[in-house]
């Protein structure tokens, strides 16, 4: 995948990056008898508080990033939800300076209790949100956290992702003969599945739906082996249902979405607007309706569209993310 997504929320516009230097990060947040708190970690090599963070490992996206640097610091599993704003800033030695952008998302702890690996941190502490902008070190370390206070504050921090993904690159119409259901992925479209994989991590869906034709089912098959999580198969997200009766795809899309959990749906091109359109509803920012794929073929194979919904506003969608594959 490519390592730089398309970002979009009420505040932020995030589209490439012109930095050097590229980390990614995440601000992990709990509500203690509702006040927001949030985990900060005090590095020693700089003797400074921060939040988890590093740069990019060798064909590693930002979303994997952020995930990877939480557990490697503090020993937790996350999943990644709002966007929140990059800080950028220079590195370096005085007249080989580099630009750096960190990218930030808000994420909520799925599995462990932070503990320091004595190594890049040597302390992690719960706190409030008024003593974190006190404590930490860097100004530009306020923004993201300035951020997560406006989205509790608005009920759109604590979200659910609705992921829709398009099966990867398949063997082309022209070369096969068999039937259209059983057309299988290329070798390009299974090198997109890993890699597609690794990137769902970062949210952790549980509910998998897919359309049951084989190009679909093997690119979800490498997440499904992975995490042991049962795939639904719907008819309904097929192109023939799709052609035959708009009105199925989009009654399915509907009801996913109801269902306000962590979930993953697989589906093929000419689904896709059926799909988005329901999603169309689910807004009501104008400033979001704007980041959703408008063109065909809406999301190019193997890419993915991550819609944050927020758990207390009913689940109208608050964000929206693009994710879109390296071709080879």
């Amino acid at each position: 995948m490519t390592r730089v997504p398309r970002r979009r929320t009420t505040t932020c516009a995030d589209d490439g990056h012109d930095a050097a230097v590229l980390a990614a990060g995440a601000l992990c947040w709990r509500l203690n008898r509702d006040a927001l708190e949030v985990l900060l970690i005090h590095r020693p090599r700089y003797d400074d508080w921060s939040f988890p963070k590093g740069k990019l490992d060798p064909g590693e996206t930002l979303p994997e990033c952020a995930v990877r640097e939480v557990h490697e610091e503090i020993g937790l599993k996350v999943r990644l939800g709002m966007p929140l704003p990059i800080t950028r800033y220079q590195v370096g030695k005085s007249g080989r300076m580099k630009s750096k952008e960190v990218w930030y998302w808000a994420a909520q702890v799925t599995e462990g209790k932070p503990k320091p690996d004595a190594e890049e941190t040597d302390e992690v502490r719960w706190v409030a949100v008024p003593q974190a902008r006190e404590m930490l070190s860097n100004d530009t370390d306020r923004q993201p956290l300035d951020e997560l206070e406006r989205l509790h504050e608005e009920m759109r921090l604590r979200t659910s992702p609705f992921i829709v993904l398009r099966h990867a690159k398949a063997k082309p119409r022209a070369s096969w003969s068999k039937a259209e259901g059983k057309r299988p992925l290329a070798a390009t479209g299974k090198r997109q599945a890993k890699a597609v994989e690794r990137l769902l991590t970062a949210w952790r869906p549980r509910m998998l739906e897919s359309s049951p034709w084989k190009r679909c089912v093997e690119t979800v098959a490498p997440y499904v082996k992975r995490h042991r999580h049962r795939l639904k198969y719907r008819d309904s997200l097929t192109e023939k249902r799709a052609q035959e009766k708009p009105q199925k795809p989009r009654n399915r899309t509907r009801k996913s979405l109801e269902a306000l959990q962590p979930l993953l749906m697989c589906t093929h091109r000419p689904v896709l607007p059926t799909v988005l359109e329901e999603l169309r509803d689910w807004i009501r920012d104008p400033e979001l309706l704007e980041a959703l794929p408008a063109e065909d073929p809406y999301l190019r194979p193997g890419a993915l569209l991550v819609a944050q919904q927020a758990v207390d506003r009913s689940g109208t969608i608050v964000a929206v993310e693009v994710h879109d594959p390296f071709d080879d």
